[in-house]
């Protein structure tokens, strides 16, 4: 019998998944979603069919010194969804892309498939593009988000029609399995596991983003997600940020706390604070590449997210004016778009 999850997971939606709406009411939820909301207690890691439904997932191994990130972006067009699919390896900066067709995600939990590419569940990722880039692992001892009102954008899941949502919804666990990239095998066994699933009717224009749970300092997951975006003809800057001190969740996100993060020269620094909890956030590039991108309107990909998988990034967590980590991680992942 496997471990039951720490943190939470799908079954914090029983009722929600399970219940049988009438057929108008069924229609006006399906609406909703497609426009990126989510109601109040619902599970954002489901398929919206919203123009673009992104997958990531990042395993670190500090032992070995090694990143991978696997992303699946599941995108609308007027043929049909398909699929922008891609590995990237660290140390060594080795990418692979590729486009699918017949890609779509779980409308009832978490999952995503593109075509033969990718099979992806909670328990398990497999990547094939080809004998050139192959990752298959198992995920074990999963810490899943555990809040069950909100996802990772906070109060903003609830307001359709924004140009990006966010919800990192696997906060740590670990892997068993392996990647195969140009010519080499990593053995992932042990390595640490992160993902998430952002969505919108497109890929927003300018972001910033980082991820790191390597740290030399206890067991910590800590990521931020933020862009620039229009509401009501209003300018915002918004950023959630997330950490994981062991099994206590801080979450900080507008309008419940203040966030402010700056991207200048290759470094990024966040601050977040609420009425009892600060963040702080300050990391350096290292070991970048240049992901993909799915371009809006039609079936193509441009390299425009510039992501350091080995980057360093130094985080400080303080309760009710007491620290309660500190910690830096040199195989960080940050990410903005490339210039």
């Amino acid at each position: 019998m496997a471990a039951p999850a720490r943190g939470g997971g799908a079954s914090d939606w029983p009722f929600v998944t399970s219940l049988r709406l009438p057929e108008p009411i069924a229609a006006i939820v399906d609406a909703y979603r497609r426009a990126g909301a989510d109601g109040l207690y619902g599970d954002p890691r489901r398929d919206h069919e919203a123009g673009m439904e992104g997958y990531y997932w990042r395993l670190t191994d500090a032992a070995r010194g090694r990143v991978v990130v696997a992303l699946c972006g599941v995108c609308a067009s007027p043929t049909g969804r398909w699929a922008l699919v891609a590995l990237a390896a660290h140390p060594g900066g080795r990418v692979r892309t590729t486009v699918v067709d017949a890609a779509a995600g779980e409308p009832d939990g978490f999952g995503v498939r593109a075509a033969a590419a990718v099979r992806a569940s909670e328990g398990a990722v497999r990547f094939d593009l080809g004998r050139d880039a192959v990752l298959d692992v198992e995920i074990r001892d999963p810490w899943r988000w555990p809040r069950r009102a909100f996802g990772g954008s906070g109060i903003a899941h609830l307001v359709p029609g924004l140009g990006q949502y966010w919800h990192p919804h696997l906060l740590g666990g670990r892997a068993r399995g392996e990647l195969r990239i140009a010519g080499d095998r990593f053995n992932l066994d042990d390595a640490s596991v992160y993902a998430e699933k952002n969505w919108g009717p497109s890929f927003p224009p300018y972001w910033w983003w980082g991820q790191a749970d390597a740290f030399d300092a206890g067991d910590a997951c800590v990521a931020f997600a933020g862009g620039a975006m229009r509401v009501a003809g209003i300018a915002l800057r918004p950023t959630a940020v997330v950490a994981r001190i062991g099994d206590r969740l801080i979450a900080l996100r507008p309008p419940s706390a203040r966030v402010v993060a700056t991207v200048s020269g290759g470094h990024w620094r966040v601050r977040a604070r609420s009425a009892r909890h600060t963040v702080e956030i300050e990391g350096d590039d290292g070991g970048a590449v240049a992901l993909p991108i799915p371009v809006s309107g039609r079936r193509d990909w441009e390299p425009r997210a510039h992501q350091a998988l080995g980057g360093r990034m130094n985080v400080v967590v303080h309760r009710d004016g007491r620290t309660l980590f500190r910690g830096e991680s040199a195989l960080a992942g940050l990410e903005h778009p490339c210039a």
